[in-house]
């Protein structure tokens, strides 16, 4: 069975992620302070589906302005799908997609993340 985000591809260094429904505390006991919502600068939520990561250049042998072939290789980013990431509210694009808000968010805006399986 294929989920509704199967369709959808995050580019570069940036995550989707599904915003919180505004609990105050998560699951390991992360304390969010009361204020966070209602300023609207610091968001929380999951990440659902993450970017390949920064574009590496091409370090093989020729000019610069030759095309190379071969895959682009990514360094990967430090978050992954699951997380719980705190992250800046003015870095973030808000989109709806079938009917549900989400935010794409570069990988920069992260504040911090919480990962269960640590």
């Amino acid at each position: 069975m294929k989920s509704e985000l199967d369709k959808i591809i995050v580019v570069g260094d940036r995550v989707l992620i599904e915003p919180n429904d505004g609990a105050d505390r998560t699951k390991s006991g992360l304390y969010l302070p009361a204020g966070y919502q209602d300023k609207e600068t610091v968001q929380s939520g999951y990440i659902l589906k993450c970017g390949p990561g920064y574009p590496l250049p091409n370090m093989e042998d020729g000019e610069a302005w030759n095309p190379r072939s071969g895959d682009t290789r990514y360094l990967p980013l430090q978050v992954q799908q699951g997380d719980l990431a705190l992250f800046l509210q003015k870095n973030a694009i808000e989109i709806k997609y079938n009917g549900r808000k989400y935010f794409i968010v570069p990988q920069n805006a992260i504040l911090l993340v919480e990962r269960e399986d640590f």
